[in-house]
Formats: structure tokens, C-alpha cells, sequence
């Protein structure tokens, strides 16, 4: 009986440490040689493998306009406006921020912390989203297995708003 118990509290354990791995992301903005340029809205979550939404990491937008009414242009992320954005409030704490100028950007996720606390072992997605007046848009899906069991890095390309998209994970 001991040794059953001990076993549990064990596997718990061990459950709990694979799930507190860190997400590390680079997500490139291309410079677009266009005449009337504007930072795109860009949205980044993550999805289950049938696409449902468990959790927004970053969403950029322009916070800056008076009455907070650059939210309001944030439907044209249309995927993740459907999937999660119609439901929220804006700004979200530690989710929101200004649009990015063109180059490469990075992010830091803790696994302690939600939403990838709260993942379940599993198959998902790591999405961005990219949506520029004037311009066109775009979705990016990088999948991933849930939890990590070591070290990973994975890779996707953009083919217009959105250049390079990096993700590291970090058991």
C-alpha cells in the first residue's frame, strides 16, 4: 500500500514538473516595400488539435488611440476574433500591447502560469495571426505535443505579413 501511494505521489510529481516547461517564441514582422505602410494587429494563441482556443498569449494592437478604440479593428484578426477575441474585454492584462515595428520579436512563457498551467497532455497549436490596413493577412500554425518531453524547437514561415515563426521548448 506504501509503495502504491508512493508511486502516485510520484507520477504527480513528475506530471507536474513536465507540464511547467517554458514556451520561448520569435515571431518575425517582415518590412513590406509598399507605399502606405502600417504595423499589423497581430494575434498569438494557443488552439487545441480541432482548433478551439485554450489561451491568448499576446495580442498587439494599437492601445495608444483615445477611448481605447483601437480594439475595435481587432475583429480583423478574424480566426482568432471568432475563436476567443468576441469574448474578452480590452486591454487584457499581460495579454495586451502596442503593435511591433517590422523585425524580430521575442517572447518568454512560463509554464507555471496560465495558460500553459492549465494544459492538458495533448496535442495543440501555437497560432499567429496578422492582420495591417492597407494590407492583407495572415495565420500561421506551428503544432506541438503537450508536454514537452525534452528540449524542441519547431519552425514556421510566413509568406507575407507574418516572416519566420520560431518556438522553443524548454522542459
Amino acid at each position: 500500500m506504501r509503495k502504491l501511494l508512493l508511486s502516485a505521489l510520484l507520477a504527480g510529481l513528475i506530471a507536474r514538473t513536465a507540464q511547467a516547461a517554458d514556451l520561448n517564441l520569435n515571431v518575425e514582422i517582415p518590412r513590406l516595400d509598399v507605399a502606405e505602410y502600417h504595423r499589423p494587429y497581430v494575434a498569438i494563441w494557443l488552439e487545441t488539435a480541432d482548433q478551439n482556443a485554450v489561451g491568448d498569449l499576446a495580442v498587439w494592437y494599437d492601445v495608444a488611440m483615445k477611448n481605447n478604440e483601437g480594439a475595435q479593428w481587432l475583429k480583423d484578426m478574424r480566426q482568432w476574433w471568432r475563436r476567443s477575441g468576441r469574448n474578452q474585454q480590452f486591454p487584457v492584462d499581460g495579454v495586451s500591447g502596442a503593435t511591433r515595428p517590422a523585425g524580430k520579436h521575442a517572447l518568454s512563457f512560463s509554464g507555471s502560469q496560465k495558460p500553459l498551467a492549465e494544459l492538458k497532455p495533448g496535442r495543440y497549436a501555437l497560432v499567429v495571426e496578422a492582420a495591417r490596413e492597407v494590407g492583407g493577412r495572415e495565420l500561421v500554425r506551428v503544432p506541438f505535443d503537450w508536454p514537452p518531453t525534452k528540449a524542441d524547437s519547431l519552425t514556421a514561415q510566413g509568406e507575407h505579413e507574418l516572416g519566420a515563426i520560431a518556438v522553443t521548448f524548454t522542459p
